[in-house]
């Protein structure tokens, strides 16, 4: 069963189902989650308010997950954490780096880290690992989470069922969107490592003649 198929079983399930993909997708992050939610949107939502509910459901099936993750960091702390990703995170697509990143930015404020995070593809997975080890606040950490996750899904489930009501071919038109996206996220990372690759011998110039 390939994913859309797997999708297409979840989501007419119900509210249940459509929840259940939102949190498989927590889970199981090898595939982006603006193609999960764009799919969704196409197979789930056929009215505003089936729309609504999906939103809904997507949101609670997301927030669910990322309380999974913060239980795992409370439950093993700041030790066990870093030293399984050290071991394993390369398998999940969480370096060490990432991992640090992430729990550097909780020095800010914690309600508005959790919100932003979960609008960044990857950080948005993870990012409840080390509030869990911080031992934030669980109510604000849900809440920030709950946003969060309406604000990254509404705008792609509400893409997929616009494409549903508009095209004629909705999966092919789908397609297309899905594509433009993955190869749009390609182009970011590219311009970001070229830029990072550019600065780093103007740095190393510049440090070697303050020596």
């Amino acid at each position: 069963m390939d994913i859309p198929d797997f999708i297409t079983v979840l989501a007419g399930s119900g509210p249940l189902g459509i929840g259940a993909v939102a949190l498989a997708e927590k889970f199981f992050p090898m595939v982006p989650s603006y193609v999960v939610f764009v799919l969704l949107g196409i197979m789930a939502a056929s009215g505003e308010s089936q729309l609504v509910v999906t939103v809904a459901a997507t949101a609670t099936g997301s927030t669910i997950g990322a309380l999974a993750w913060y239980g795992l960091g409370l439950a093993l702390g700041a030790r066990r954490i870093e030293a399984l990703i050290e071991r394993f995170g390369r398998f999940i697509f969480l370096k060490p780096a990432l991992y640090h990143r992430m729990a550097g930015a909780y020095r800010r404020n914690h309600f508005w880290v959790t919100v932003v995070g979960q609008t960044i593809p990857a950080v948005r997975v993870y990012l409840s690992i080390p509030a869990g080890v911080l031992n934030l606040a669980i109510v604000n950490f849900l809440g920030a989470t709950l946003i969060g996750s309406i604000i990254w899904s509404g705008p792609l489930l509400t893409l997929g069922y616009v494409l549903r009501e508009r095209s004629a071919d909705a999966a092919f038109s789908g397609l297309l969107v899905v594509t433009a996206l993955v190869g749009f996220e390609f182009l970011v990372l590219l311009a970001w490592q070229l830029t990072r690759h550019s600065k780093r011998p103007r740095q190393d110039h510049e440090g070697a003649g303050d020596q």
